[in-house]
């Protein structure tokens, strides 16, 4: 619960930067000379970028949830690897066994379920980027 917490709070602080962020550049706007304009123009850009990149992010979070809460539903959560005593896979057993997740998908390439749980893996392992590759793939995959 910690982490929707933190999640949350880091979203609504964002979001004020980026409103406050936007008022600057309305302001540098509404002076009317070039170089402010174009300051202005380029803070508008800023806060839309970073408006898209913090929903995209929500948007991953949410959906990624929903899956993790049907796979466990399913008891589909449970990887098989040894715990350390935070709670978190030991990294060296998850890229031991990195091979059967990766062959369940190669089986069922078309399954959410073993996309997610390769997702997991590469968490495990700690590969954050292709963890994230796979858990987008798991979430195309659920909606189609």
């Amino acid at each position: 619960m910690s982490v929707r917490v933190g999640a949350a709070v880091m979203a609504v602080l964002l979001a004020v930067y980026l409103v406050l962020v936007g008022w600057r550049a309305v302001q540098f706007i509404g002076t009317g000379e070039p170089i402010a304009v174009a300051i202005g123009v380029a803070l508008l850009v800023l806060p839309l970028i970073g408006a898209w990149a913090l929903w995209r992010e929500v948007l991953f979070g949410a959906r990624s949830q929903t899956l993790m809460t049907r796979l466990a539903a399913e008891g589909g959560t449970e990887l098989g690897l040894p715990m350390l005593p935070s709670g978190r896979p030991e990294r060296q057993a998850a890229t031991e066994r990195f091979d059967e997740f990766r062959l369940a998908v190669e089986a069922e390439p078309e399954s959410w379920r073993a996309w997610l749980r390769l997702g997991l893996v590469y968490d495990a392992a700690g590969d954050r980027r292709r963890a994230r590759q796979a858990v987008r793939r798991a979430i195309e995959l659920s909606r189609a």
